[in-house]
């Protein structure tokens, strides 16, 4: 059993921005030549998020849409009260969605859906550069 840690680095516009990284997700895979095993996808910092969604125009409405009404932005949040950097909002959806996301991966290929994609979201109020760490234990 192997231990491989790689990184993707990202720009990010902030406010709920999504990137699809399935690709340099699958680069990562692919150069570390492992074969089967399990990867996760972790996102350094806490106010964005990996989850896995259909990449497709409709979801990317429907996902800021619904985050929108679950923490809204705008509205007091006691972190901005600490810190007085007003995104709290971004900190509660990160907190909601997750920082990790965890794929099994089968002949050198991640076990996801035909229409399953791994995303970063990012929350915060501004623009980011966001460092996304991809560790892999297999053989």
């Amino acid at each position: 059993m192997r231990i491989i840690t790689d990184h993707i680095d990202i720009s990010t516009q902030g406010h709920t921005d999504i990137i699809d990284i399935t690709s340099q997700v699958t680069d990562v895979l692919s150069k570390s030549q492992l074969k089967e095993g399990q990867m996760t996808v972790f996102v350094s910092g806490s106010t964005a998020a990996i989850t896995t969604i259909e990449y497709e125009p409709g979801l990317l409405r429907d996902l800021p849409e619904t985050l929108e009404k679950i923490a809204p932005s705008g509205k007091h949040y006691h972190h901005d009260a600490t810190w007085g950097d007003g995104n709290g909002s971004a900190h509660v959806r990160a907190a909601l969605i997750g920082g990790s996301f965890t794929v099994p991966f089968s002949e050198g290929r991640m076990l996801l859906g035909t229409w399953q994609q791994i995303v970063v979201m990012d929350f915060d109020t501004r623009p980011r550069n966001r460092k996304i760490v991809v560790q892999m234990m297999g053989i």
